[in-house]
C-alpha cells in the first residue's frame, strides 16, 4: 500500500508548527475534522476500503488556514489562536508577512520591514494605526527574521511595493546579509549558514561549527578585540549601503525611510555594527523623506502588560516594542506622509 503525504500550511514562525503527516492510501480526513480551529482538533485518518480507523493523530493546532484571492493575487493566510496576530503570504513571494492580507484593490501605502513592522505580540502594529489615522489602506509587509537580502531578492516584495502609491521602508538590520565573509539563509536572514574562505583565513582560531545565528557570530568575532573585527564590520557597512540603495532605486513610488532606534534592556544583547547617521545620509538623496524615531522595548517602557503573549513567550515579548511604541511610530510617519501629500 502506498503512502500519501498530507502537508498542512507551512510557516517560518517559531510559535507555529510545520506538519508533515504520512497517511496510508486511499484515505481521507472526515468532514468534521477538516476545519482547523483555535481550540485544537483531533485529525483521524480513515481507510475508504474498510472504513476502519487506522490511525489517530492528535495535533494541537495553532493556526487556521485559508486561501484568499484579491486583485488576482493568490494569498495564503494563517491566524493564531488569539485571532489577532496572523501571517499571510502573497503570490510570487516566499516570505510570510503580517496578516490579515492587505487591501490591494485600491491605492495603498506599502510598509516594508522586519520584526518592528510586523508587530509581533501586538494587536495593532504601526501600519494598522497609520491606516486608521491616514484613512488610506496601509499594507503591512513586515516579515520576521528578514534583512535586506530577503527584501531585495524576493520578487514578490518588489511587485507589492511598486503597486503602492508610497512605500515606507524600515531601515534593515545590518548583520542579516550575505557578504564576503559569511552566508545567511535567503529568507531567514538571521540564520548563519557558513563562513567563507576569507573569514576562515581571517579567523583561523574560531570554531564556527556551533554558530547558527549571525548575532552570535558577530559576538564571537568581536570578542577577540583586535583589528580583524573592523575589517568584517567595514565589509558589512559597504554591502549594506549598496544593497539598500539598490532596493530603494528599484522601488518606483517614493520611499520614506523609517530609522528606528530601539532602546533595549540593560544587559541584553548589543549589536556591534549598526547603521549610523553617515550611512543614512548616503541614502537620503534616494528617499522622499527619512523619519527617525526612538522607542523602547516593552520591558523597559512598562508596556509589557499591554503586549499579547503566551505563557512561555514572555522572555521574547520583553524584547519587542509594545503598542505605545507603535502608536508613536505611526504619529511620526503620519506627519511625514501628510507633508509629502
Amino acid at each position: 500500500m502506498g503512502n500519501a503525504v498530507a502537508h498542512l500550511p507551512r510557516t517560518n514562525h517559531p510559535d507555529r508548527f510545520n506538519f508533515h503527516v504520512q497517511l496510508p492510501l486511499p484515505c481521507r480526513i472526515p468532514r468534521q475534522y477538516r476545519q482547523t480551529g483555535a481550540g485544537g482538533k483531533r485529525i483521524k485518518a480513515v481507510n475508504f476500503a474498510s472504513n476502519a480507523r487506522i490511525r489517530k493523530i492528535s495535533i494541537s493546532m495553532t493556526t487556521r488556514w485559508r486561501r484568499v484571492r484579491k486583485r488576482g493575487l493568490d494569498m495564503s493566510f494563517h491566524q493564531t489562536n488569539s485571532g489577532r496576530e496572523s501571517a499571510c503570504q502573497y503570490a510570487n513571494s516566499k516570505l510570510w508577512f503580517r496578516g490579515p492580507p492587505g487591501t490591494l484593490d485600491q491605492p495603498y501605502v506599502a510598509c516594508l520591514g522586519g520584526e518592528e513592522t510586523f508587530g509581533r505580540f501586538v494587536d495593532c502594529p504601526f501600519p494598522a494605526v497609520l491606516e486608521k489615522r491616514l484613512r488610506k489602506p496601509c499594507a503591512n509587509f513586515g516579515s520576521l527574521f528578514c534583512g535586506i537580502e530577503a527584501l531585495s531578492t524576493d520578487p514578490g516584495v518588489l511587485n507589492l511595493a511598486n503597486q503602492s502609491d508610497l512605500c515606507v521602508l524600515q531601515v534593515p538590520d545590518l548583520l542579516r546579509q550575505s557578504n564576503r565573509f559569511y552566508r545567511v539563509h535567503p529568507r531567514r536572514n538571521d540564520r548563519f549558514l557558513e563562513p567563507t574562505a576569507d573569514l576562515l583565513g581571517l579567523y583561523p582560531d574560531v570554531d564556527f561549527t556551533e554558530i547558527h545565528f549571525v548575532r552570535h557570530l558577530l559576538e564571537q568575532l568581536s570578542a577577540t578585540e583586535d583589528a580583524r573585527f573592523e575589517v568584517v564590520a567595514q565589509e558589512l557597512r559597504e554591502v549594506w549601503i549598496r544593497a539598500t540603495g539598490d532596493l530603494i532605486e528599484r522601488i518606483e513610488p517614493g520611499v520614506v525611510l523609517l530609522w528606528l532606534h530601539v532602546q533595549r534592556q540593560t544587559g541584553s544583547h548589543v549589536d556591534h555594527v549598526v547603521p549610523d547617521a553617515a550611512m543614512i545620509e548616503q541614502l537620503r538623496p534616494l528617499c522622499a523623506d527619512v523619519v527617525e524615531v526612538s522607542v523602547a522595548v516593552s520591558a523597559r517602557s512598562d508596556a509589557l502588560e499591554d503586549v499579547m503573549f503566551g505563557t512561555l513567550q514572555q522572555p521574547i515579548a520583553e524584547h519587542m516594542i509594545g503598542p505605545s511604541a507603535h502608536r508613536e511610530i505611526a504619529e511620526h510617519l503620519l506627519i511625514a506622509l501628510r507633508n509629502l501629500n
